[in-house]
């Protein structure tokens, strides 16, 4: 009956936390777009539909859709501070980017689904016609297994980029408590920042837009940093990332 209780009050915690976030998120869109306005106004440069800065916007912003959810997942499994309080951080700093990214493709007019039914991370093919690695797979590089399905996709258990879990993935990790749900969210996560760090590699080379090629140079820090933090958890719990 406790345990039941308990995780009713930390499933009540988590919706407050989600709707705040939520909120946020929806924040940050206003203010992209109004910072644009400001930025671009006269400017005819506008990105293309097909454009490096365009997907990059689309595929990052359906990326870190699922790190939100992943770290919702994990907040309800555990009760430990460390693996919650990244969780929270996680959700925050990819809600805020998230908004930015779907602000931009607003202010630009440009649709949130890729053109002509294009591959995800097709963009990061270079001028030449060469592919960046990841590029239009299905998350087989970088420690990728699929996709979490919150947005329409192709590929074995909803795989859309390298790097995104798939839907049995995340299913399982609403099944494990604990430390079991503490090391599958770290391996999970490590393999969904790798796929990241990749993606905003790619947009720093090849985005025309500077506010977009510095939000995707801070995702690689950022994301960079938070990998060594996890791989530290993971040799706590004497656990290691996936190979």
């Amino acid at each position: 009956m406790e345990r039941r209780k308990t995780r009713r009050v930390r499933r009540a915690a988590g919706a407050a936390v989600a709707l705040a976030l939520l909120f946020a998120g929806a924040a940050t869109v206003a203010s992209a777009r109004s910072e644009g306005d400001r930025a671009g106004a006269g400017d005819a440069r506008v990105p293309g539909a097909s454009s490096a800065d365009a997907g990059f916007a689309r595929d990052m912003a359906v990326h870190h859709q699922q790190a939100v959810e992943m770290s919702f997942i994990v907040r309800d499994r555990t009760d430990d501070e460390d693996v919650r309080r990244l969780a929270y951080d996680i959700a925050n700093t990819q809600a805020n980017q998230r908004g930015m990214l779907l602000g931009w493709l607003d202010l630009w007019e440009l649709p949130k689904v890729a053109p002509g039914g294009a591959r995800p991370m097709a963009w990061m093919a270079d001028t030449d016609g060469h592919e960046h690695e990841g590029a239009g797979t299905g998350g087989t590089e970088h420690g990728g297994h699929g996709s979490g399905g919150s947005e329409a996709g192709s590929g074995a258990d909803g795989v859309l980029m390298a790097g995104m879990a798939s839907r049995s993935e995340l299913a399982r990790l609403d099944r494990l408590d604990g430390e079991r749900a503490e090391v599958f969210f770290l391996q999970l996560m490590t393999d969904h920042h790798k796929g990241g760090v990749a993606m905003a590699e790619a947009c720093a080379s090849l985005c025309s837009v500077p506010a977009e090629q510095r939000l995707a140079r801070g995702m690689v820090e950022g994301q960079q940093s938070e990998l060594g933090l996890m791989r530290d958890m993971l040799a706590e719990r004497e656990a290691e990332p996936r190979p």
